[in-house]
């Protein structure tokens, strides 16, 4: 008889962790795992990639409780107050001090909760997937029927709005969490010390033998510039570092190279980058190219791929452009040392816009390097998936 598995996550956004996701689940004997995807909502340029033979599902209520969870508490208040909602509006400032205090929104998680019972059908195992995200895990362990329950921690937790005291409460109740890098779980335990028992260590999943497939499909670069392509992939956000990333580029346009850098990604910081584009006149020279569902022809076609990031857990395009032999400079981010042997198979440089710089630029210089790191990374496997069966062994 096939198991029941069940992943919680906020939608299927275009990005790292959604595509760890798909990865994952396109790794597991889907002959042995009827695979539930629920969502908060319906939305994102990956819905269409979940394999048909994953059923998806939704919380109805989320958009009942969008704005509690979102929305500033005061804001919420006068909201309700406006609304004539009282007894409402004092509950809930009064439970947003007492969370205050108390260092744990579990309370408030469990009033604006309390009208929506638990999920019918019930799961051998439930996996809260977009964490540390507090109110998935809270609904997880309260809302979901599982013989087993799994967080996951996909980020540098030191870099993030973290409580450590919720998850002391909440993720000790979990049988398992799985942490993406090493550097991630070592920063976890740290601020957490109760949880080093529980965790595992387990890597973004990518599939090489899709990743090159799908290198191949699409048109990639249409522009016909001539010059070194330098692609960046990511959310358009300021933890992912593209900031950096211009700040570069004008300097090494300044310096004369003939160079366009491609951003591939979209995000709330957007409108941030495009005036900074137009501060230092790169409009016809960095490009954003918005979200796509499909990088990989833009990867395997640019000359130069970096990774700018500020922080990551692991960094699941950093991966992929290694599985297509792409010459890398990435900034030092958590676990960048996990994927990147300085010099040997990229470049690893400090999170700055100066270091960022002269990496490039050694990089297009040195021809001979940029070979180099390709030759190195066709002799090694990119991506290593072993971690699917200790996942597999903890859900049985």
């Amino acid at each position: 008889m096939k198991k029941n598995m069940l992943f919680m996550l906020i939608n299927m956004n275009i990005g790292g962790t959604e595509k760890a996701l798909l990865n994952m689940i396109n790794e597991l004997p889907l002959d042995k795992y009827n695979m539930t995807i629920f969502m908060l909502e319906e939305y994102g340029g990956f819905l269409n990639s979940i394999p048909p033979e994953v059923k998806v599902e939704y919380f109805s209520g989320y958009k009942d409780i969008k704005d509690l969870l979102n929305k500033p508490p005061k804001l919420i208040f006068f909201n309700l107050l406006k609304k004539w909602k009282l007894i409402q509006a004092f509950i809930i400032i009064f439970l947003h001090i007492l969370t205050r205090i108390l260092q744990n929104r579990s309370l408030y998680f469990k009033y604006i909760l309390r009208n929506y019972p638990l999920l019918e059908k019930e799961y051998d195992v439930a996996v809260a997937y977009d964490g540390p995200m507090d109110f998935i895990s809270y609904f997880v362990l309260k809302k979901i029927r599982a013989k087993k329950k799994f967080q996951w921690i996909h980020f540098d937790i030191t870099k993030i709005g973290f409580n450590p005291r919720f998850a002391e409460k909440i993720y000790s109740q979990f049988d398992k969490i799985f942490v993406v890098s090493n550097e991630a779980e070592k920063k976890l335990t740290e601020k957490v010390p109760t949880l080093k028992n529980k965790t595992n260590v387990f890597f973004n999943i990518s599939s090489p033998e899709l990743i090159k497939s799908h290198a191949k499909k699409g048109t990639g670069f249409t522009d016909k510039f001539n010059g070194i392509r330098i692609l960046t992939v990511g959310r358009l956000s300021i933890e992912k570092g593209q900031d950096l990333a211009i700040y570069a580029f004008s300097r090494l346009l300044k310096d004369g190279y003939d160079a366009k850098w491609y951003c591939i990604g979209d995000g709330n910081a957007r409108e941030h980058y495009e005036k900074l584009i137009k501060k230092y006149n790169l409009q016809n020279r960095f490009i954003l190219l918005g979200a796509t569902p499909n990088p990989y022809p833009f990867i395997d076609q640019c000359d130069i791929y970096v990774q700018p990031s500020k922080h990551e857990g692991f960094c699941i395009t950093l991966a992929e452009a290694r599985c297509l032999r792409k010459p890398i400079v990435s900034t030092e981010f958590s676990a960048a040392r996990e994927q990147i042997r300085n010099r040997e198979n990229g470049l690893i440089v400090g999170i700055d816009e100066k270091e960022l710089y002269n990496g490039i630029v050694e990089l297009i210089n040195n021809k001979d390097m940029r070979k180099q790191f390709t030759e190195n990374l066709k002799n090694e496997n990119p991506i290593d998936n072993q971690e699917i069966n200790l996942f597999l062994n903890c859900a049985i």
